[in-house]
């Protein structure tokens, strides 16, 4: 096998290593899609099931289209995200398989697809009492 160090000579190997770090760090923080902008595509999408119009199934593809270049969403998102650019077209016949092979990754779209970081609790809101007194399982009572 040959290396990258045998076919090109160390200075310009070099320069090929540090000018492609330099990039990964100064990329933009990208936030995930909205929940609405989900929510917005998955009843198109099932809208698109459902009735088999040109009109819904070519805004699904609209608006899942921009998503699968997203860089913060996982694969397993992107996989819903083809499947639904891939089958969101008017079809002769609804059969019912065709539309489950819309639904099914819909419904799934947004819990696949959310985001993973956890929500930063605000310093206003009420925080619980911190009772003393606490007997069994907490179920209450005295």
């Amino acid at each position: 096998m040959v290396s990258l160090r045998q076919l090109l000579p160390l200075p310009i190997a070099a320069a090929a290593v540090l000018s492609g770090g330099a990039g990964l760090a100064a990329d933009p923080y990208v936030p995930f899609p909205s929940e609405e902008s989900l929510k917005e595509l998955q009843l198109i999408t099932i809208s698109c099931a459902r009735d088999n119009s040109a009109a819904s199934c070519s805004r699904s593809r609209e608006l899942a289209d921009p998503l699968m270049d997203h860089p913060r969403l996982p694969a397993s998102c992107k996989d819903l995200l083809w499947s639904i650019l891939e089958k969101a077209k008017p079809a002769a016949s609804n059969s019912y398989q065709r539309r489950e092979a819309l639904s099914d990754p819909a419904q799934r779209l947004l819990l696949v697809c959310r985001s993973l970081e956890l929500a930063k609790p605000e310093a206003n809101q009420p925080q619980a009492p911190d009772n003393q007194k606490k007997s069994g399982f907490g179920f209450g009572g005295s």
